[in-house]
């Protein structure tokens, strides 16, 4: 009978976890925006995709073997991203908490005393003399208890309180892990984007060399000429003056490199390291294949920072009802079962047994206005999270529509840039000519030189905003996290905490 009533006592206490209740507090829904989102991109491509050709390993398109092995050594290593994971297990604990207030309490109790006390008591007698007399008589009266009990708890989720914050930490737990996706998709872009300025800088030390060369073969022709008498000293000292120039611009360059290259390192978890230029191939531009952006609103589904931006929605939504359902009466059930004896080997017979059921109420009477105060800073907290949300969808749409704008420009400008270093090479041979002839002055060749290399400059400069704009065009996009989760989604090695 005893097992029964306390069987019976735990599982309605857990049946009643499960028991549907009121929610108090608005159920998510989400809020609609007050600007007109377009069906199509309005700077993509006149062949428009109604479905986004995005793969999840975007950086391949690049066709370059070290680049893929970049991206992998910045999934594995790189602290930034493990740092997220460890977010990511941190909110699965908090969620673990807050479910657990769900759910009775239960614990054991243990408890053996034992205490001595001294009682003094008067004794009646009769002297030798035949006299009643009295005397005092002490005594150590020692006893033992042992209790042994399961007391249980368990607070009735009338109004949704504990529901309410379960939802909010599940909400969280997803905003965790769609900030993980977006700071590898960060880590991975800033990767192959230096990637892609060291190659564009090992380009540039290679024309600067041959801008030296360049100068030096123009010197040893003007000396010539100096020595013939054919010209004067001033064009010695531009010819030189030049020449030094170039050789300055050397040093910026390969610290400009080395600066790149250890910050390289770092995002992959590596000790900072150099390493000298490699040869880059003269005809290095490699046209990508355009991107289709597909319809606008899959973009909503494809960021995770929108993801993130509506999950964080979510908890502000759902901690209004916690904040709602706190001003309610709060109902708890108590319960208390076990054994108490004062001999240890009759402690867990009939005669001990003990058990105590009861439930309480708390309804706060007076606070000032605490309670409402705090439904009233839940519901201007969640007005700004809707105000966040939509700025996070605006600023995904502008970053969208500025890289396929910045790709169009892009791709005209090097057209043009094309021709400028066309004409500079037919100018600069004309130049030379009729310098050797004498028919133009050292200035008019001086001015053909740096024009040349001015525009073999601004080609890579320009090849290199063409990739770099395709790198930020895939993360505007989201694509690649479905691959990024794949290799983050990782057992964490467990750090010993001294």
């Amino acid at each position: 009978m005893r097992r029964t009533r306390i069987g019976l006592f735990i599982m309605a206490a857990i049946g009643l976890t499960f028991v549907g209740c009121m929610k108090v507090g608005p159920d998510y829904k989400r809020p609609d925006f007050q600007f007109q989102v377009p069906e199509s991109y309005l700077h993509a491509d006149a062949d428009r995709s109604s479905k986004t050709e995005e793969t999840d390993r975007w950086w391949e398109a690049f066709n370059d073997p070290q680049i893929n092995r970049l991206v992998a050594d910045v999934l594995e290593f790189s602290p930034d991203i493990q740092k997220t994971a460890a977010l990511v297990l941190e909110f699965q604990g908090r969620l673990v908490q807050a479910r657990a207030g769900r759910f009775p309490a239960l614990d054991i109790v243990g408890q053996a005393r034992r205490n001595q006390v001294n009682v003094n008591t008067v004794i009646p007698g009769i002297s030798a003399g035949g006299q009643l007399e009295f005397q005092e008589a002490s005594q150590r009266i020692t006893s033992s208890s042992y209790v042994m009990s399961v007391p249980a708890t368990f607070e009735l989720d009338l109004w949704g309180r504990l529901s309410r914050a379960d939802e909010a930490a599940r909400a969280d737990l997803l905003r965790a892990e769609e900030n993980r996706r977006t700071v590898s998709q960060s880590i991975v872009a800033e990767a192959i984007s230096r990637y892609l300025k060291i190659e564009s800088l090992e380009r540039q030390i290679q024309l600067n060399e041959l801008r030296i060369k360049n100068f030096h073969t123009s010197l040893n022709l003007v000396e010539k000429r100096y020595a013939a008498g054919l010209t004067g000293a001033l064009e010695v000292r531009q010819a030189r003056r030049s020449l030094s120039q170039a050789k300055s611009l050397q040093p910026f360059l390969y610290q400009t490199l080395g600066i790149n290259q250890n910050g390289i390192a770092v995002i992959c978890g590596k000790y900072p390291e150099t390493r000298p230029p490699r040869v880059q191939p003269e005809d290095y531009y490699r046209r990508l294949a355009p991107v289709k952006p597909g319809l606008s609103s899959e973009l909503l589904l494809r960021r995770p920072d929108i993801r993130a931006a509506e999950a964080n929605l979510m908890a502000l939504n759902a901690r209004v009802g916690v904040a709602k359902a706190i001003r309610f009466p709060m109902i708890t059930l108590t319960g208390n079962y076990g054994y108490s004896s004062g001999e240890l080997d009759r402690l867990f017979t009939p005669g001990s047994e003990l058990w105590e059921l009861s439930a309480g109420i708390l309804q706060p009477l007076f606070d000032a206005g605490q309670r409402k105060a705090g439904q009233r800073i839940a519901e201007a907290r969640y007005i700004q999270g809707v105000s966040d949300y939509a700025k996070t969808v605006l600023n995904a749409f502008a970053e969208v529509e500025n890289a396929l704008l910045t790709r169009k420009q892009q791709f005209e400008r090097r057209e043009q840039l094309v021709k400028f270093l066309y004409e500079a090479r037919a100018t600069l041979k004309i130049a030379g000519l009729r310098y050797e002839r004498g028919l133009v002055d050292y200035l008019t060749v001086l001015d053909a030189i740096q024009a040349r290399f001015r525009a073999e400059e601004e080609l890579i400069l320009s090849a290199l905003a063409i990739m770099q704009n395709r790198v930020t065009l895939h993360r505007a996009l989201g694509g690649g996290w479905t691959d990024l989760d794949r290799a983050t989604e990782k057992p964490i090695k467990p750090v010993h905490v001294p």
